[in-house]
C-alpha cells in the first residue's frame, strides 16, 4: 500500500514558514547554534493558551496545526511525534524551581509540561482529538519511529490520515552542555561556509516540521514517501553501503535511477567522513546536496530534511541557494535522503513524485 505526504509544514532556522517555496534566500548565522524564526504566535493561538506554552510547545502546536489548516482537515485518524529532548526550557525552570525553593511551594506547570509528550497532547487537546496519540523519544531514531508508526497504522488500512512529526528545541543550558561534551564547535563559523570546515564539531539546530500521511491519492498530496529504513552502530563504510544497496534492492529501484540524494553532512570533520567515502564510492557521480547548514545538528534533523525534499518534488525545483550555484536546478522526481547522527543512528528515505 503507498503511503502519502499530503500537506507539510516547518518552523526552522530559516524561513520556512509561511513563506512559498522556495524562500528567496538563505539565512546567514555567525557562532554555533541556529535558532528558529518563529511566527508571530498570537495570530495563530488564542492568547489565553499562549501564556500555558512553552517556544517549543507553541512551535510544535502551530507547524501541527498549520499541516492540517493546508488541505482543510479538521481531524486527523491519529498523532505521532518525535522528540529526542522533550521540552528541555521547562524542564530547567521545574529544576531550578526545585532547587532554589528547597523542594518546597513547588508550582506543578512546569513540571507538567516538561514531560516529552506534551507537544502531542496539546495538539490533539486544541482539536479535540481523541484518537491515537503517541510519542517516541529514541534519541536518534525519534522522527523515523514516529514516522513508521504512521505508516504502519496506514498500512492497516483501518485510517486514512495520520499527522506525524518532530520537534526539538535548543536552550541555553543544553548548549552548554552539549558544547562542553564536543558536539558543537568552540570557535565562531559561518552556516555559509559550516560544510568547507575540516574541524570538530558543528552549529547546534532545532526545529517542528509535521507531515499529514494518507494512504488514499489525493489531487492535492505532495509525494509519496516510498520507503523508509534505519540501521544502528554499523561496523564502518561496507556496512552502511550494503544497507543502502539493500534498501534501494528492495524498493526495485537502482541508483542510477535516483535524481538526487540529499545527505546529513554537518561540518564535523569525523562525521563528514562517512559522506565523503559514500561520495567517491556508490554516491559518485550523483547529484548530491546536504542541509545541516540551513537547520543546524539535532537528533530529528531529519525531519527538515524530509521536508525539503518533499518541497523539491512538489515544486520540481531546487533552489540555488541550496546549492550554491548560479541557476535553479532540473527537477527531481526521486529523492534518497541518507542521515547519520553520530555515527549511531542511520536512516534512510525514498520519496518520489506521485
Amino acid at each position: 500500500m503507498n503511503v502519502y505526504i499530503r500537506s507539510t509544514a516547518n518552523i526552522s532556522p530559516q524561513k520556512t514558514f509561511g513563506e512559498s517555496y522556495p524562500p528567496d534566500a538563505a539565512v546567514e548565522y555567525i557562532g554555533n547554534r541556529l535558532n528558529c524564526i518563529e511566527p508571530d504566535y498570537a495570530k495563530l493561538i488564542d492568547a489565553k493558551l499562549i501564556r500555558r506554552m512553552s517556544r517549543i510547545i507553541k512551535m510544535g502546536a502551530v507547524s501541527a496545526m498549520t499541516c492540517l489548516q493546508k488541505t482543510g482537515l479538521n481531524m486527523p485518524d491519529g498523532i505521532t511525534t518525535g522528540t529526542a529532548y522533550g521540552c528541555l526550557e521547562d524542564t530547567s525552570v521545574f529544576l531550578t524551581r526545585l532547587i532554589e525553593n528547597e523542594e518546597e511551594m513547588l508550582t506543578p506547570t512546569a513540571f507538567i509540561q516538561s514531560t516529552h509528550n506534551t507537544v502531542g497532547a496539546q495538539i490533539a487537546l486544541m482539536i479535540k482529538c481523541h484518537h491515537y496519540n503517541n510519542t517516541f523519544v529514541h534519541r536518534g531514531f525519534s522522527f523515523e519511529s514516529a514516522l513508521l508508526d504512521a505508516m504502519l497504522l496506514l498500512r492497516e488500512n483501518h485510517i486514512t490520515h495520520v499527522l506525524a512529526g518532530a520537534v526539538d528545541e535548543i536552550t541555553d543550558n543544553s548548549h552548554a552542555i552539549l558544547t562542553r561534551l564536543g558536539l558543537y564547535k568552540r570557535k565562531p563559523v559561518s552556516n555559509f561556509s559550516l560544510l568547507q570546515s575540516d574541524s570538530k564539531g558543528t552549529m547546534a539546530g532545532e526545529g517542528a516540521a509535521f507531515f499529514l500521511l494518507t494512504n488514499r491519492s489525493f489531487p492535492d498530496n505532495c509525494a509519496q514517501l516510498n520507503a523508509m529504513h534505519t540501521f544502528y552502530k554499523p561496523h564502518g563504510i561496507a556496512e552502511i553501503q550494503k544497507n543502502i544497496i539493500s534498501f534501494l534492492g528492495e524498493q526495485l529501484i537502482d541508483i542510477n535511477n535516483i535524481d538526487l540524494i540529499i545527505t546529513g553532512k554537518n561540518g564535523d570533520k569525523k562525521g563528514d567522513e562517512i559522506y565523503k567515502q559514500l561520495e567517491h564510492s556508490i554516491f559518485t557521480n550523483h547529484r548530491t546536496m546536504h542541509y545541516k547548514h540551513l537547520c543546524g545538528e539535532y537528533p530529528t534533523a531529519s525531519a527538515f530534511a524530509l521536508w525539503l525534499a518533499t518541497s523539491i518534488v512538489k515544486e520540481g525545483i531546487i533552489p540555488a541557494w541550496i546549492e550554491n550555484t548560479d541557476s535553479n536546478q532540473p527537477a527531481a522526481k526521486r529523492v534518497l535522503i541518507y542521515n547519520h547522527y553520530e555515527n549511531i543512528y542511520h536512516s534512510l528515505f525514498l520519496i518520489s513524485a506521485c
